[in-house]
């Protein structure tokens, strides 16, 4: 990276972290990664000690997943099909330099904990460090962490000699015992700093009986920022459970910054559906293969949409609230098997509120139904960061989401988790709140009492969802917890426990 690129990143960094967006603006300029704060932190203070092994605290019917110091933010959760009470799951840490990875063998009334590898940095004295969490099961007990790698120089925690990137690369993880360890690593995709950032990752694998391609493993991810000539969607694919990938570029997007956010499925007979937030051309586009990723189709949208890129909502209002899509397949032996259903974000027709969107295709993508929003409608309420899983066994889709309607301070800070379920993906059944408990991500200014404190990456850009058999997962970022432990030495230092990883489930 340039020196002038390099002033351009910290300056925008410093820019984020100071000062909050308007309400309600939206834009359709990508906003720094979420990696971004954690390199901001690091670059700072440097990296807290490694956390070693921790276990879960229950708080009320909600479980606290992570139980340790520090903020946590980005999760994603994922249900073994072979023993539907393993789960597994994952976080960025913000303090710290390596993924963090979860693991329950009780249906997630408990969690153990433990950090992801990471590659030799690069050079003498090089830092580098994990981010953007995604995880899936295949059908013979093998789990996949998909995460990012991003390199930094010497100078990393040098202060006046200016921080060099080298360069980010992707991360497949795998795991044999559920999650406890992971004794595979493959290291692939590297692009250095001067060419694009690899970002959003979103794993799956074909657990599907009849799939020719079965316990192939599939990672979608975007390459738009950078400075990269090329950008676009990038599908990666593996036959020999993780040890190799190849990799395709599925979009026809020009130049850097015009896709983000993808997400990826698998249907019953082995397809494999893509799809993400085309900004340049404000819709939410899609793509499939029928031949196990090798070749893929002509980009299909979705729906149009009004927020091209982010927006600046109050419980977002510093990491602001992105466009990103979460699709499932019906893989059930119910009506709608073959059936794929998306969310996402957008704003509500009067434009005064965010809402979450779904639409259903029963031809592998060729066409979708008219999105319809997945919860019952209130004015002057928020929701966001929304994720989609369709039970495999049931066939019922479920779509948690961030949602503002408890809001107490009249400035639409504090949030929930909510989820909505339906049994076709287009007519769905009044939400459930999910939280005992209310976050506030906001830094309140000493207007009113706060629950947490904002450390510029806030929930960050996706939370996840995970059903099967009738029993749904959802995963969050919460902060109830933040005044624990404060001032403790041993504990961030003396920061304490912040923003931590919470689930439930929901029967």
């Amino acid at each position: 990276m340039s020196p002038h690129h390099r002033i351009l990143v910290l300056a925008l960094v410093a820019g984020a972290v100071s000062a909050a967006p308007a309400l309600a603006q939206t834009t359709n300029s990508p906003h720094n990664p979420t990696w971004w704060d954690k390199f901001q932190h690091l670059v700072q203070d440097g990296p807290d000690a490694a956390a070693g092994a921790t276990s879960s605290v229950s708080v009320g019917n909600n479980v606290d997943v992570s139980n340790e110091c520090g903020p946590q933010s980005e999760t994603y959760i994922a249900i073994n099909p072979s023993r539907p009470n393993a789960l597994a799951a994952g976080s960025n840490q913000i303090f710290r330099l390596p993924m963090r990875g979860y693991s329950s063998t009780d249906g997630g009334a408990s969690w153990g904990g433990v950090d992801l590898p990471l590659p030799p940095p690069i050079g003498t004295n090089g830092v580098d460090f994990g981010s953007d969490p995604t995880l899936a099961f295949d059908s013979s007990n093998n789990l996949y962490y998909g995460y990012i790698v991003v390199f930094f120089g010497a100078a990393f925690n040098t202060p006046g000699l200016g921080v060099s990137i080298d360069g980010t690369e992707m991360a497949v993880a795998r795991s044999t015992d559920g999650g406890k360890t992971y004794g595979q690593v493959t290291f692939f995709e590297f692009n250095g700093g001067e060419n694009h950032f690899n970002d959003k990752p979103m794993i799956t694998a074909d657990s599907s009986a009849k799939s020719p391609f079965r316990d192939s493993v599939y990672i979608a991810w975007d390459a738009a920022l950078g400075g990269s000539s090329s950008g676009g969607i990038r599908v990666a694919r593996s036959r020999d459970h993780g040890l190799t990938f190849t990799t395709t570029r599925i979009d026809d997007a020009k130049g850097p910054g015009n896709a983000i956010g993808t997400t990826i499925t698998t249907g019953p007979q082995g397809q494999v559906y893509v799809a993400w937030n085309d900004i340049a051309a404000n819709t939410i586009a899609f793509n499939g293969s029928f031949d196990g990723g090798v070749s893929w189709g002509t980009p299909r949208v979705i729906a149009p949409k009004r927020i091209p890129f982010d927006i600046g909502i109050p419980a977002e209002f510093n990491r602001r609230a992105l466009v990103y899509p979460a699709c499932d397949t019906d893989r059930s032996k119910g009506p709608h098997r073959g059936r794929i259903t998306c969310s996402w974000m957008d704003l509500t027709p009067d434009g005064l509120d965010t809402d979450i969107f779904a639409s259903v295709s029963d031809d592998q993508g060729a066409t979708w139904s008219a999105p319809r929003a997945v919860a019952e409608s209130f004015a002057g309420v928020d929701r966001f960061n929304q994720w989609l899983a369709t039970d495999p066994v049931t066939g019922m889709v479920n779509v948690s989401f961030y949602d503002t309607r408890n809001d107490s301070t009249g400035g639409r800070f504090e949030t929930d988790v909510y989820l909505s379920q339906s049994g076709d993906g287009v007519s769905f059944v009044p939400s459930l709140r999910v939280t005992d408990a209310k976050s506030n991500e906001h830094d309140c200014d000493g207007l009113f009492p706060c629950r947490s404190i904002n450390y510029g990456n806030q929930q960050g850009d996706y939370e996840g969802v995970a059903a099967f058999d009738g029993v749904v997962h959802p995963i969050w970022t919460d902060s109830r917890r933040n005044t624990e432990r404060a001032g403790d030495p041993t504990c961030g230092r003396g920061r304490g426990i912040m923003e931590e990883v919470f689930t439930a489930a929901v029967r």
